[in-house]
């Protein structure tokens, strides 16, 4: 196939896609399998320096619905060009410098939703258009309406014209997936196909957001930079992310670029990149534009979150609690720097909503950085086959049974996954911190020396981790005295070790705090466990219900019996200087873990919360921070460095 048949090959593709995409909202392939195929055409007609007439290099956005009544934009509407590393960036902020030496940038999200005009008039809200072609768009008026972030009226009585981004937020994707009999595959497709519903009460029923960047057209006023139009945004209390930088260089630029990049997956917006442009508006007149796009601004996005692969197969796996999960197996495919092959299914109901099945294309996105989750389906495979629900556990063959959408394997002690998954509960960190204790050692002490309860680690000698393949003198020796070291542990973190249901280190601590020893929860009442802050119903139950079951109370008298020793909680001082002061923490902090903070402000007569409100004090911050931050900065919460709060304490 020669260099124009390979365009008009690919350029048949784009549309088909677009369609999908843009007219359909049911897109069949990621947003990265969209962007090769665009880029490889891109090369191509930079390689022949041929444009074909229908090319999609040349159009903004997709067709006008039929549905919709049709509107013209004030002015036309561009696309934006991409970059796609530091090296073309740096090309482009060279370029900008060669026509204005000195110029200032402006970094902003690139918000990943539906995009939006906005008209007012003497202040009240007219009306909203999608982008549509670019020159003419869809008239979704009284869906926009519906949307509770766009103002109604403004203190600007002016004619004027706005664009942004009709989103939904990760949060409000997750609350309407609940009682959705259909789930949404993500927020960019959820938000989109609401605007785009003909009925406004199903685009209200989705609790969308309006985030503003720009001003198409404004009636008797001039703006003189992008930082003056952010600020004018905000004085009419237009949403535009609480996010937005003033640069001078390219090093400037990636830094935040950096930072965005790191966040990107903690904040409860959508984004997949970020928004480059020249800060002066004068300079920008002098650059100009392309057909397609505006000279004076670049996207550089994101490596790609999501992508669509083959589902090859459905693994269920049985955790510590009993719990069986079902673990996608997939054709490998890279995403966000890593090579994924599995991915979380959630339950079977969840499963049957997304009406995934093996041998079909889905959608796998990864979620927080770290688990990868199947989002749905992309495309049927012809000889698809269904995800059918197990009936007996994949490990010890036992009858399964059902609580809701879950499936719970009961054989609690006949189950090598769960006891297995509980020993390296037992050993990590935040619990009983035995050193050299890892996965592979735990399930060689379980099939070589049939150890099922943690009380079995502390009755082992080292002769008997000498019976353990790789295991020499001194390996064995290192391990005995780790576990024997183990023995004297804090009161929050044997909690944390018992592997009560829903029990974090958090949880733990708080419950240490108010109880003091395991006479004291023993005895707690269900209504005292709830009184507890932070703990609701469900964690009270568990709690109970765990010091009520004569096997959990059996296994804690034989971690007492072989030498565990718990030490009660610490006098907490309560005459420190943020004593009765309530933290919240975020990101990573340079020394101390998540839970020794917590535990050096609840020594020192703090509060530790895991939500931000009106009434916290501080916001403990480290780097990296998540959504927690924005909400912080947005009630203008004190923000302080793990250094800062040493300091305070000391005063």
């Amino acid at each position: 196939m020669d260099k124009i048949e390979q365009m008009k090959d690919l350029i048949s593709q784009i549309y088909i896609h677009n369609h999908n995409y843009y007219d359909l909202d049911k897109p069949t392939i990621s947003d990265a399998e969209y962007d090769k195929l665009y880029y490889s055409l891109v090369d191509l007609e930079k390689e022949t320096g041929v444009v074909l007439p229908n090319s999609p290099t040349l159009r903004v956005g997709g067709d006008v619905l039929d549905g919709f009544k049709k509107r013209e934009h004030p002015k036309k509407l561009f696309s934006l060009n991409k970059v796609r590393s530091e090296q073309d960036l740096k090309q482009w902020v060279d370029d900008m410098e060669a026509v204005h030496a000195g110029a200032k940038f402006t970094v902003e999200y690139k918000f990943d939703g539906l995009h939006l005009v906005i008209e007012y008039d003497k202040g009240k809200y007219v009306s909203a258009t999608t982008r549509g072609n670019g020159l003419v768009g869809e008239d979704v008026t009284e869906q926009v309406r519906t949307i509770r972030s766009v103002p109604l009226e403004i203190p600007f009585k002016d004619h004027l014209f706005v664009e942004g981004e009709g989103m939904m937020t990760n949060s409000s994707l997750k609350i309407y997936n609940k009682h959705a009999e259909e789930p949404l595959k993500n927020a960019r497709n959820a938000a989109a196909g609401a605007i785009r519903n003909l009925d406004p009460k199903e685009t209200a029923k989705r609790r969308l957001d309006f985030f503003c960047y720009g001003v198409l057209l404004c009636e008797n006023k001039r703006f003189d930079s992008q930082i003056e139009i952010h600020e004018f945004l905000k004085s009419n209390n237009f949403l535009t992310g609480d996010y937005f930088e003033a640069t001078t260089s390219v090093e400037e630029i990636m830094e935040q670029i950096k930072y965005l990049d790191s966040i990107k997956n903690k904040i409860d917006i959508l984004i997949d990149g970020a928004v480059i442009s020249l800060n002066s508006t004068l300079y920008r007149e002098d650059v100009g534009y392309t057909t397609k796009f505006p000279k004076w601004a670049i996207a550089y996005k994101f490596e790609a979150q999501e992508v669509s692969t083959l589902l090859k197969d459905v693994v269920w796996q049985v955790g510590r609690t009993g719990k069986v999960t079902p673990i996608a197996v997939l054709d490998p495919v890279e995403l966000a720097g890593a090579t994924v092959s599995r991915a979380t299914l959630n339950n079977i109901e969840d499963i049957q909503r997304k009406q995934v099945s093996i041998g079909s294309r889905v959608f796998v996105r990864r979620s927080n950085e770290v688990i990868p989750e199947v989002l749905g389906l992309a495309e049927k495979g012809e000889k698809a086959k269904e995800i059918k629900e197990p009936k007996f556990c994949p490990c010890c063959k036992s009858t399964l049974i059902k609580k809701g959408p879950l499936i719970f394997c009961l054989n609690k002690n006949g189950c090598i996954d769960q006891i297995e998954g509980r020993l390296t509960h037992f050993a990590s960190r935040d619990a009983f911190n035995i050193e050299g204790l890892n996965d592979k050692t735990i399930e060689a002490l379980v099939q070589a020396l049939s150890v099922k309860k943690p009380s079995d680690l502390f009755k082992l000698s080292k002769n008997d981790f000498l019976k353990l393949d790789k295991f020499k003198d001194k390996k064995a020796e290192n391990l005995f005295n780790s576990i024997q070291k183990s023995k004297i542990i804090d009161f929050n973190r044997f909690l944390f070790a018992l592997g009560i249901g829903e029990v974090g280190s958090k949880t733990a601590m708080d419950l240490a705090n108010r109880f003091g020893s395991l006479e004291g929860i023993k005895k707690a009442n269900l209504s005292e466990i709830e009184s507890v802050s932070d703990i609701g119903p469900i964690i009270a139950k568990n709690v109970f219900e765990f010091f009520k079951n004569d096997d959990n109370l059996k296994e804690i008298e034989n971690l007492l019996d072989v030498g565990v020793e718990i030490k009660s909680p610490k006098q907490r001082d309560f005459s420190s200087p943020i004593a009765g002061k309530k933290f919240v923490l975020t990101g990573t902090l340079p020394t101390l873990s998540r839970n020794e903070a917590t535990e050096l402000i609840l020594a020192n007569g703090g509060e530790v919360s895991g939500s931000v409100s009106k009434n916290t004090d501080f916001i403990l911050l480290g780097e990296n921070p998540g959504s927690k931050y924005d909400k912080a900065k947005a009630l203008g919460i004190k923000m302080i460095s793990e250094e800062e709060l040493k300091e305070l304490i000391k005063k």
